[in-house]
């Protein structure tokens, strides 16, 4: 717990709680009293008593529906300092075909591993936990972590940030805050390395709860894919959404596109966000909302989403039906 309370450790957690929202008013209050602020969560770090739970929320509609908990600068300042140093041991306990939230890989590195795979193997199944940040068990979770930690201090304090937040007895970790990216990815390495390991499926990627598997053989990947499904209810307390299992070459539904063997295209939900999103955002640049630095904060992100996917036409139609209203 000594390094975590560290007030160098400290300082470099402000600093990456506050990248991209310095001009809050939750940050810049925080900062009117820096030195006492960091003294006082260091306190709190030392008596393993943290300040945590009070949280702000608001629901998103992006692509679904999902409620989001934002929590007080000086408690996304606490998750920054626990991470700063435990990064390394989740970090090494996860497979390399794990892409969610992980430096050098995400979203466009998942799709390129699923489009090589394509090509290499003729069957997928796909499956998705059902309302998974929600049905994360704490026991389980608490589990995990004593076996990859041995701090007791700061077991205690991941227990605390754990008991902040439930959406039914024991279960849930609140989507928004840092920790919970960690613990949520964390919490199905273990069937990472049982589907490598133990079953044999070569063909593994896996985006936060999104898991695809390949094969040649149907029978044998379904079969792969039920013993799966088992150990995720079994020992993680999980339920998964239908499986999906076609072949390759009719393209794989993952992340918001539809990756075949040879190309990459949008679904049409992400069809209907991006058009969405497109007008949202000329509309916020044209009545003053955003100045034009904020605007291309937020399109640049958006466009390299579409142009991921083979989106030229679709795109062209987009901004030139955009243009001609003006």
């Amino acid at each position: 717990m000594g390094s975590i309370a560290a007030m160098d450790n400290l300082y470099r957690a402000w600093i990456k709680a506050r990248r991209g929202k310095h001009q809050k008013l939750d940050v810049l209050a925080f900062e009117s009293q820096l030195d006492k602020n960091l003294r006082k969560l260091q306190f709190q770090l030392l008596e393993v008593n943290v300040q945590v739970g009070d949280y702000h929320y608001f629901m998103i509609f992006d692509p679904k529906e999902r409620q989001i908990c934002a929590a007080p600068f000086s408690e996304r300042v606490l998750h920054h300092a626990l991470m700063n140093i435990c990064h390394d041991s989740f970090e090494k306990h996860l497979i390399g075909d794990t892409y969610a939230t992980r430096k050098n890989r995400g979203t466009y590195a998942a799709l390129d591993r699923a489009r090589s795979f394509s090509k290499k193997y003729q069957w997928f199944v796909k499956m998705d936990v059902r309302k998974y940040f929600d049905s994360i068990n704490h026991v389980v979770l608490g589990s995990q972590l004593s076996q990859m930690f041995k701090d007791k201090d700061l077991l205690k304090v991941f227990d605390q940030i754990l008991g902040s937040y439930s959406t039914d007895e024991g279960k849930g970790v609140p989507i928004g805050n840092l920790t919970s990216q960690y613990f949520a990815n964390h919490y199905l390495s273990g069937a990472d390395h049982f589907a490598k390991e133990q079953l044999g499926v070569k063909g593994y990627i896996r985006y936060m709860d999104d898991v695809l598997m390949f094969g040649n053989n149907k029978g044998q990947l379904l079969g792969a894919a039920k013993k799966f499904v088992d150990y995720l209810r079994t020992y993680l307390k999980l339920e998964l959404k239908p499986l999906v299992h076609a072949k390759t070459s009719f393209g794989i539904p993952f992340l918001g596109y539809k990756v075949f063997p040879y190309q990459v295209r949008l679904n049409k939900r992400s069809k209907a966000r991006f058009r969405k999103k497109v007008k949202e955002y000329h509309d916020n640049l044209t009545i003053g909302v955003w100045d034009e630095s904020a605007y291309q904060m937020h399109i640049l992100p958006l466009l390299a989403f579409v142009e991921y996917a083979d989106t030229l036409k679709y795109r062209k139609k987009i901004f030139w039906d955009k243009s001609h209203r003006l």
